[in-house]
């Protein structure tokens, strides 16, 4: 059966997806003629039309030439799976071409290669906060380990590989997103491939990833950050600065350990378990799309389960690949209820094993029966809202510095009660925002993703129209300078308990005659859910209808709360210094260095608002920039970049502390302008 994949409106072509090491092995065995125009064959080859036979992709590059990639399962996964039917094959620019426009297969293995008893636990990648695979590359059985290094310290191999990657690294940072083609991808794909060989996987996979990113920064991509791209190259210039340091003072310890990562999750036994539903999300990433389950047991611990799987076009399928996984059965024991299901009901669970991120594995001895589930206002769950919300948030923001594969589950959730302000203008640009007040603090709260497909938009602007209502909710925390919360779930609150003030009050009222009696509040908005939904609404899977909301008439609404009124507390400049460590990711390091003279003013206010280690760190790295040797010609000799790397870096970790800071203050009561 051949199907066509071109000239649909609207949506893109769809390649299989290829191995890291393909990518690089092809792309090296290029004449360097030929790499100089590897960028603009790619570009033409992407509009060409794609036709899939079976488990063949084939392009016609030309009236007489085809080119053929051998996808098994989608994946392309040996350089002899790229054949091409030119002269020049197959040192062709066309096979190069291909495998650069082709998305990034992720680190998993292929099924034949783990363990028969193991495969039901390591059918989907790790996904980390936010929904994103983040599953480390796994060395192939028999892959050369160089020499065996003493416990937990780096032997030769990884300090080559370390190296090697570093290097690359600096200089991808210092051509930025517009300098660093398939050439300069190629060879840090090629150094992620020698770093997984030698046992370092966390940086392997995480030069994957930016590798990804740059890629989706150069084409445009939707669903690119420039937010993200910074991080991943924050964390592979971190991880390889402190890999070097631990191999040049020869220490060992568990830091290192943590530093090289893990080929795969590690699950361990963890008995009988007895849980309750509490929510799904969608999850969507270029390459994936499926839904991840969260669960509470009886002692208040979180648990995860995931339905991911590979999609094949990113612009339609994705979204309702995303939403039908949560109609799938959940993949545990002989439990016969969906994701959705499961949200809203419970399971007893016996053998169950679990990862260190609280991922609960699937494998052949578990054995789990469905069971009553447990509403969100009554324990175990209950408990999760009773940590203050300044405490939430400081354990949200410690959770995202940590590995996703060893990040607690649910570390960066946080459970709310809020009461809705509607959507008025907020922050900076004015811009109207749906906010909430939590205990005394206004919260913006935000969809958790802006797919169309997706219904957390429109359960957003639904839920807009109705200030005042309650409820209890699950978020993502979103990190900025002001309260921010990208909402999951939703559900309703506990029944507001009367103070003793209230019920003398009371008291005193019934007392009196009735016409003497003052008139009832207005009706407050409240939910009105099914009875099937046991009150929440998963906001990413299932779409609030009017009919669930119980709003009072328009003359008999309370007025809508104002929003802050006391004057906002004056702005930290620290957009000052993150500009700048952006614009050396986009620009890269000579676009950095026209700025210098301009940035003379950023330096003095940055001191001036009590920064001055930012000033600092931005005055090395624009000195960094500029500090470039030429010959007797005038051209700039080129150097490692490593020293504008280490001024970046410093630069980038001081920035990120900082707006951690900034968050965790903003949350606070105390802070001006926080109070409804």
């Amino acid at each position: 059966m051949t199907e066509g994949v071109q000239g649909v409106a609207g949506s893109r072509v769809q390649w299989p997806a290829v191995r890291p090491e393909v990518v690089a092995e092809v792309v090296a065995g290029l004449s360097a003629r030929l790499q100089k125009r590897l960028d603009g064959a790619a570009a033409k080859l992407a509009e060409r039309p794609v036709e899939r036979t079976g488990e063949d992709w084939r392009i016609a590059v030309d009236e007489e030439t085809e080119l053929v990639l051998h996808a098994p399962g989608g994946v392309v996964a040996t350089s002899d799976d790229v054949r091409c039917g030119c002269l020049l094959a197959p040192a062709c620019v066309h096979r190069a071409a291909a495998v650069t426009v082709c998305p990034l297969a992720d680190g998993e293995p292929p099924a034949e290669q783990a363990e028969p008893a193991e495969q039901a636990d390591r059918a989907e990648p790790a996904v980390a906060a936010g929904g994103s695979p983040a599953a480390a590359p796994v060395p192939s059985p028999g892959a050369p380990q160089g020499d065996a290094p003493a416990a937990g310290t780096l032997g030769a191999a990884e300090r080559a590989a370390v190296d090697q990657l570093h290097r690359v690294a600096s200089a991808a940072l210092a051509a930025g997103v517009g300098g660093t083609g398939a050439v300069l991808q190629a060879e840090l794909l090629r150094a992620a491939h020698r770093a997984r060989l030698a046992g370092l996987h966390r940086p392997a996979a995480a030069a994957v990833a930016v590798v990804t990113r740059i890629r989706a920064a150069r084409s445009g991509e939707p669903d690119h950050r420039l937010a993200d791209l910074v991080a991943g190259l924050r964390e592979l210039l971190g991880l390889s600065t402190a890999l070097s340091a631990a191999a040049a003072a020869d220490i060992a310890g568990p830091g290192v350990a943590a530093l090289r990562g893990t080929a795969r999750q590690v699950y361990t036994a963890a008995g009988g378990l007895r849980l309750y539903g509490l929510f799904s999300e969608p999850v969507l990433t270029a390459t994936h799309a499926g839904v991840l389950t969260w669960a509470v047991d009886a002692g208040g611990g979180l648990h995860t389960m995931a339905e991911i799987m590979p999609h094949t076009d990113a612009a339609a399928a994705a979204a309702s690949q995303a939403v039908g996984a949560g109609n799938r059965a959940v993949r545990l024991g002989d439990a016969m209820l969906s994701h959705r299901e499961f949200t809203r009901a419970g399971l007893a669970v016996q053998g169950a094993t679990r990862s260190a991120a609280g991922r609960l594995g699937a494998g052949a001895s578990v054995r789990a029966v469905r069971a009553a589930g447990a509403a969100w206002t009554v324990e175990p769950a209950a408990r999760l809202w009773a940590e203050p919300p300044a405490a939430q948030v400081a354990r949200a923001l410690g959770a995202a510095a940590l590995p996703p594969e060893v990040r607690p589950a649910g570390g960066e959730l946080l459970f709310l009660d809020v009461t809705l302000l509607g959507a008025v203008p907020y922050g900076p640009g004015g811009e109207p925002r749906l906010l909430a007040d939590c205990g005394g603090v206004v919260v913006a709260l935000r969809a958790a993703h802006d797919h169309p497909g997706l219904a957390h938009r429109g359960n957003l602007a639904l839920l807009a129209t109705a200030p005042g209502l309650r409820l209890r909710v699950i978020g993502r925390l979103e990190r900025s300078a002001r309260p921010e919360l990208r909402l999951l779930a939703v559900g309703e609150p506990p029944s507001p308990q009367p103070t003793e003030a209230q019920t003398t009050e009371a008291q005193t009222l019934e007392a009196q005659p009735t016409e003497a009696q003052p008139q009832p509040h207005p009706p407050i908005p409240a939910l009105a859910l099914p009875a099937a939904r046991a009150g929440r609404v998963n906001l990413g899977l299932e779409r609030l209808q009017t009919a669930d909301l119980a709003l009072p008439p328009r003359d008999a609404a309370p007025p809508l709360t104002a929003p802050p009124a006391e004057p906002l507390p004056p702005a930290t400049p620290v957009h000052l210094l993150s500009r700048r460590v952006e614009q050396a990711v986009t620009g890269g390091r000579a676009v950095l260095a026209l700025g210098t003279a301009a940035a003379r003013g950023d330096r003095a206010r940055l001191r001036s608002a009590g920064l001055a280690t930012g000033a600092s760190l931005l005055e090395g790295l624009l000195a960094t920039a500029v500090d470039q040797s030429r010959d007797v010609f005038g051209r700039v000799v080129e150097d490692d970049h490593g020293a504008f790397a280490a001024a970046w870096l410093a630069a980038a970790w001081y920035e990120e502390e900082l707006a951690s800071a900034l968050c965790a203050t903003a949350w606070s009561e105390d802070v001006p302008g926080n109070r409804p």
